[in-house]
Parts: C-alpha cells; structure tokens; sequence
C-alpha cells in the first residue's frame, strides 16, 4: 500500500488485511462524513466529543464557540484520537458469532493547532460550507468581525492515520453453510428528506440548485 508507514498506533493488529494507510483510501472515508469523534483528556479525565468536520489537502477542521471547553483545551495542543466511521450494511451470518457490519472507517492521532489569522479562518468556514453546497457562500453576507471573534477553529494534520475497511458476505464456519437459515447483508444508506422552508423565508424565494441535486428520501 502507498502512502505513509504505518505507526504502533495506526497498524491494523487484528485482521490487518482490513488495514489501509494509503491518503486516497483515508481521504475518500473522511470526505463521505460530516461528523467526526474526538477523544482526548482533562485532567486526567476521558471525554470523546462528536462534531461536525471537514478536510482540505491533509489537515481536517472543525469548529466551535471559542468559549468551548473542549475547543480551548485542545488549542493547548494534547494529543487527541480523531475517529470516523460509516456503517455500510448488516452482516447476517447462519451463527450469532459470525454476524458482523460492513463498515468503513478512520482512525488519526496527533494534536491540534488553533486556526488565528482571520482571513484563514474566513475561508476556511466558507470551504466547509461549499464543500456541503457548492456555491452557498456567494448567496450568504460575509461573516462579521465578532462573528469570527466568537468562532474557535482548529486543525490537524493527517501524518498519522490509517482505515479500517470490511466489505462483503458474511463469513460463516463450513459445517454452517448448509444450515437453512436466511444470511447475507442488509446494506445501510445516509438519505436526506426533503427540504423543510423556514416559515420566515422571503416569499418566491425559490429551492438553490444545489439542494435541488440532492437525492431525497421520499415518504411514502
């Protein structure tokens, strides 16, 4: 595999054929999420804290209020555990050992740095919207000076990272195989429902085309 070698912390110990370290594999399961776990410590106590995230070249972002706990205490730069995951299906096997989940998913260790200057942080809050829908920023006022004041953003870099991958039917024992019992994957897909207006939305304002790309999910 290409990319960097794995470290103590990022190699794949059980089923490492599972095991991915190349950036297009690491960079494909974190630009199909949107919402990231981090762990960390405060005073000697474990916290893991989900948000929202996105990636731009090697470093992933997120942000907060600058008067969050958590946003202020990793701007001091601990190490911290950055995970993501998806579930992609069910794994029915003929034996409750062998059930297991088609996933994909992210493990990155490092520490975090605070983004200061204000021109980076602009764009960098605009590319997350864009990256969700491209071309909202030109349809937004700017942010304003205390808006950025009240944002905390950070990053880190993606020096030490790895994937975890399964895909595929279950994988039952032989002698199990003849067992009349229904097995196979009941895969899992994200949707969206249809777009909700706000009830204070300018009359004729008409649905962007950027929502109007997505797939929604139908009731029925």
């Amino acid at each position: 595999m290409n990319g960097s070698p794995p470290t103590s912390r990022t190699r794949v110990k059980r089923l490492p054929d599972r095991g991915h370290y190349d950036p297009e594999t690491i960079h494909a399961i974190l630009d199909a999420a949107v919402y990231c776990h981090i762990g960390y410590v405060i005073d000697g106590k474990p916290y893991v804290t989900p948000t929202s995230f996105w990636r731009d070249g090697d470093r992933v972002y997120w942000h907060g209020s600058s008067a969050s706990r958590m946003l202020e205490h990793l701007a001091e730069g601990p190490e911290i555990c950055f995970t993501v995951t998806h579930i992609d299906g069910f794994v029915l096997a003929r034996s409750g050992f062998h059930h297991s989940m088609n996933y994909r998913s992210v493990m990155a260790f490092g520490r975090a740095e605070k983004v200061a200057d204000d021109s980076l942080k602009r764009a960098a809050l605009d590319g997350f919207i864009e990256r969700l829908f491209p071309g909202r920023t030109r349809e937004l006022r700017a942010a304003t000076v205390q808006e950025l004041k009240a944002t905390l953003l950070l990053s880190m870099d993606l020096r030490e990272a790895s994937a975890k991958i399964r895909t595929g039917p279950p994988k039952d024992d032989e002698e199990d195989y003849a067992s009349p019992v229904w097995a196979g994957v009941l895969p899992v897909h994200p949707a969206c429902g249809e777009p909700i207006p706000d009830a204070r939305l300018t009359p004729g304002t008409a649905l962007p085309a950027y929502l109007e790309s997505f797939a929604f999910a139908r009731k029925s």
